[in-house]
């Protein structure tokens, strides 16, 4: 899929804003869909997949953290990039927890939500076909290709993001990576020295495939460099 058609769905109630992201997007080639509450997106939803969503938290009814959670759940797993006028870490983190892929605060800069569109399109189409489509914790289970992990007390739904984060240290086994490699590689990045980002996404990822996350085995922190994703070696 070319971005040129890619459909991007506009969650927002605020016009001025409707208007420049629509002008924007659509000078860009991306086609538009637009709904101005929650409500609104989730029946949209019902006869479109959009290939990423731009959602902002500020809404009429029910907030953009409760339109995430229920795509989600619906297990939807297309991007979401989550507008926010509050520049505080509580509101980035909650998004993340809820499974948005990504986030910008208003004022925003045209030029940084169009690289960061982009950038979560060519994540969403890319497939390293090297990586690991399989992967055996002991009693867990992690299918890549479906975006499950299966666990002796029921199954889990990963988001896409963390398929990413799991194919990107899948593919270096057993060896630290660093959170800014994590950033450029997985979020693309290439001049962000915002970690938490990083941080945030793993401890959400441990809660699906450590059994005690609090106390990981498998997806440890690395002190001072990053994270490693520990496999056993095949004989």
């Amino acid at each position: 899929m070319s971005h040129k058609n890619a459909v991007i769905m506009i969650v927002e109630d605020e016009p001025s804003l409707i208007f420049t992201l629509r002008d924007t997007l659509e000078n860009e080639g991306y086609q538009i869909i637009v709904a101005e509450d929650g409500n609104q997106a989730l029946t949209l939803l019902d006869d479109t997949k959009p290939d990423l969503m731009i959602l902002d938290i500020m809404l009429p009814g029910m907030s953009g953290f409760d339109v995430c959670h229920k795509i989600r759940d619906r297990n939807m797993q297309f991007p979401i990039i989550i507008l926010t006028a509050r520049d505080q870490e509580i509101d980035k983190v909650t998004g993340l927890n809820l499974g948005a892929d990504d986030y910008i605060t208003k004022p925003f800069g045209v030029k940084e939500l169009l690289a960061r569109i982009k950038a979560r399109l060519r994540r969403k189409e890319a497939t390293p076909a090297e990586n690991l489509d399989t992967i055996y914790l002991d009693d867990i289970l992690i299918d890549l290709n479906n975006a499950r992990v299966t666990r002796p007390n029921g199954d889990i739904e990963l988001t896409t993001r963390e398929v990413e984060v799991l194919r990107y240290l899948s593919a270096s086994p057993n060896e630290p990576i660093t959170r800014r490699a994590l950033l450029e590689n997985v979020w693309r990045y290439e001049h962000s020295s915002n970690t938490r980002t990083v941080d945030v996404h793993i401890s959400k990822l441990r809660s699906k495939i450590e059994m005690q996350p609090e106390d990981p085995r498998y997806l440890v922190t690395m002190h001072g460099v990053g994270y490693m994703l520990k496999l056993k070696q095949n004989a």
